[in-house]
């Protein structure tokens, strides 16, 4: 079998199934299964093969057509970079396995709009993912006797053990930052929540919690400001703090857009970032990278997660045992340029 220049685009293609199923370790017929949705893959070997093929741009002959099946993803806004990380890896998993992908806005924080339920039905999706929310019991009745199977990515809240989601290590990425603040020497941290009642944002903060009392450092709560995940909730709360007679050395901004929101406090305060306050963001937005200075982050595992998800909803039709419960990924620390020690 040869993929030269002179092949037919059928013998590239079979070259490039092969090569994938060479470096996944797995059969061509798994690798079929894999591109068909068929049962019979390990979530792990499926999860695998999706990825080498992603990496090699292989896309199935005949992918999105009209009437094409489609995978639905809903947010409560839609407004900013870390939601186009989920729908671009959502729609890569759909991409590849001939699907559409549908993006709907439900308006409010922690479950779509009534209406939403019956659109959706009208619809008829091959699955749904949810994405910082939740369903009432009533509507995950509804969607279970239809059959339209359904994901949580980060939940508002504690979804029912028998609910799937997906979910980032939120706690773990908190602790991270703050660790990585006192291990520079800061001993004054602030930190800009979330909104109270998403998850996430509680988890972040309790993450940084545990890292000072894991350091024998007193948790003030004058350190502690309110946020809602943008750059206002940032320029308030890095407001507050900063403005404070005993202004913390560093701040711990629980998402990106605040981490922003705190750059533009300092500033108007004449504070230099990192010199005078270092500040560690959530998220590792591309943004972050380009910013002045580049912003020390957590990085979120967004595309990842959402990839995930539709692969829940693939191996749910496909009749593959996938469990319930929560999945959760890794965060990681990256450290760019507005953290130092602290002068």
């Amino acid at each position: 079998m040869s993929d030269s220049p002179h092949s037919t685009d059928g013998d590239t293609s079979r070259a490039t199934l092969a090569r994938v199923a060479e470096q996944a370790a797995v059969s061509m017929s798994t690798v079929s299964k894999v591109l068909n949705g068929r049962p019979g893959v390990a979530a792990e070997t499926r999860a695998r093969v999706e990825t080498l093929l992603s990496e090699v741009g292989y896309t199935r002959r005949g992918a999105v057509v009209p009437g094409a099946p489609l995978i639905e993803i809903v947010f409560s806004e839609l407004d900013n970079e870390w939601a186009m990380e989920l729908i671009r890896g959502a729609g890569a998993t759909a991409k590849l396995n001939g699907m559409g992908l549908i993006v709907t806005q439900s308006g409010t924080r922690h479950a779509p709009d009534p209406e939403w339920i019956d659109e959706v039905i009208s619809r008829q999706p091959f699955g749904i993912i949810l994405v910082m929310s939740d369903l009432p019991p009533a509507n995950k009745d509804r969607l279970r006797r239809l059959q339209i199977p359904f994901v949580l990515v980060d939940p508002s809240g504690n979804p029912a053990p028998d609910v799937p989601s997906v979910a980032a290590a939120n706690w773990d990425g908190g602790l991270q930052a703050t660790n990585h603040l006192i291990a520079l020497g800061h001993r004054r941290i602030g930190v800009i929540a979330g909104p109270h009642d998403v998850m996430c944002a509680r988890a972040r903060v309790s993450g940084y919690r545990a890292a000072l009392e894991s350091a024998g450092l007193p948790v003030d709560d004058d350190l502690v400001q309110p946020g809602d995940f943008h750059i206002e909730g940032g320029l308030v709360g890095g407001t507050a703090l900063l403005e404070s007679r005993d202004r913390p050395t560093a701040v711990f901004a629980t998402n990106d857009l605040q981490a922003i929101g705190v750059y533009q406090a300092a500033r108007a305060l004449n504070l230099r970032v990192p010199e005078d306050v270092s500040i560690v963001g959530f998220d590792d937005l591309q943004f972050s990278n380009f910013s002045s200075p580049p912003l020390t982050t957590v990085h979120n595992p967004l595309y990842e997660m959402a990839r995930e998800a539709a692969r829940i909803l693939l191996d749910i039709r496909a009749g593959s045992p996938v469990g319930t419960g929560r999945r959760e990924l890794g965060t990681s620390l990256v450290v760019r340029e507005s953290s130092v020690g602290p002068a």
